[in-house]
């Protein structure tokens, strides 16, 4: 070989070198950012809902290794708690962790996407959402409204609520002035009820006034943050109307759909991630402060009577009578619903039911 060949040849190799070692040693360029601005029904810091929507705002941020940038604004931050839809819908903001079923008024399928009366537990609704056709009749459902939505949070079977007086009878019900949303709202106006909306923070004043007579909101855990005991001593469970409240992170649609695959697996781990580990908090913490709440504020706890849930039974059949006839879509879903209860019902009824019946009778275990 040539000598001036051998040098250019080497020169060029050289040169080749250098530059696979300079692309190796540069840094790969920066995923692009994705900005999500998050919004909220929940008051900054509240126990539970609040902190738990802040934290799947954070955890989405770290999962997607910063290339999600959440901001999160609690209820009146940046729009008021039942303005987030609407902010979301739009485009305004990117998504809302909230309760679907203060969406009852645009359509009433919304509510079983948080819960109904006589409804789903958590197992249940997980079974329904994930194997029995639940989310695509959500995506279906959402996506008439620009929207794409998925469980994240859920507080388990809610207490019945507070009460200035004791309430034995379907009597006694009539003309109580309750903050209750949702289709269980919509059953207590057909027993003589008058049900009010109110966000979380705005409850506590109203029941003080006296504007309000009764409410219900979550469990022991929130209801003790929110200080009800001080306005009403009679506690009563279960709750009827919300067996199974699940949260959700309704998201605007164009903002999921133009997110990368990647991104989207990153959302639907965090939510579902949070799923789990909200309902295991509210299980953890609940049975404490209904402790806190007896022992030391006074707190005087009932159980519904059946003639009550016989009442309720009769003002549920005919407000799901009413939502199949909203529309067809209304009716898919509650028939899908009730189908998942009846067959997820039956075994859990079974496993479940007994086992904790036998369980509390062995261990002598009361209420």
């Amino acid at each position: 070989m040539k000598r001036r060949d051998f040098i250019t040849k080497a020169g060029v190799a050289a040169g080749a070198s250098v530059v696979a070692a300079s692309a190796l040693s540069t840094p790969a360029l920066a995923a692009k950012k994705v900005e999500m601005n998050i919004v909220s029904t929940w008051g900054r810091d509240f126990p539970g809902l609040g902190t738990g929507a802040q934290r799947l705002s954070k955890r989405i941020q770290e999962v997607s290794g910063g290339e999600i940038v959440t901001k999160y604004f609690a209820a009146g931050e940046k729009v008021g708690a039942f303005d987030s839809f609407d902010e979301v819908a739009s485009g305004n903001s990117q998504a809302y962790h909230a309760a679907d079923y203060y969406w009852k008024g645009k359509h009433p399928g919304w509510s079983y996407f948080t819960s109904v009366p006589f409804g789903l537990t958590y197992t249940e609704n997980a079974a329904w959402i994930h194997h029995m056709g639940g989310q695509q009749l959500w995506d279906k459902l959402a996506d008439g409204f620009g929207l794409k939505c998925l469980s994240a949070g859920n507080t388990g079977v809610q207490m019945g609520g507070w009460f200035k007086k004791e309430i034995n009878t379907a009597e006694d019900l009539k003309g109580l002035k309750m903050r209750i949303p949702g289709i269980g709202g919509d059953v207590m106006a057909k027993v003589g009820v008058s049900p009010v909306s109110l966000p979380g923070g705005q409850i506590y004043e109203n029941l003080m006034s006296g504007a309000i007579d009764a409410c219900e909101w979550v469990g022991p855990w929130n209801d003790y943050a929110m200080k009800f005991y001080e306005a009403a001593e009679y506690y009563y469970y279960p709750g009827m109307h919300e067996p199974g409240g699940f949260t959700s992170l309704g998201m605007n649609a164009k903002f999921w759909n133009d997110l990368s695959e990647t991104h989207k697996q990153v959302l639907i781990a965090c939510a579902h991630e949070h799923n789990d580990y909200n309902s295991a908090e509210y299980n953890a913490k609940n049975g404490t402060y209904l402790t806190k709440m007896i022992n030391e504020h006074g707190v005087k706890l009932r159980k519904f009577s059946d003639e009550l849930f016989d009442t309720w039974g009769v003002g549920a059949k005919q407000v799901f009578d009413e939502v199949q006839q909203h529309s067809d879509l209304a009716n898919e879903i509650h028939t899908s619903f009730a189908k998942a209860r009846d067959d997820v019902g039956r075994w859990k009824n079974l496993s479940e039911a007994t086992y904790y019946a036998q369980r509390n009778r062995v261990l002598g275990i009361e209420n």
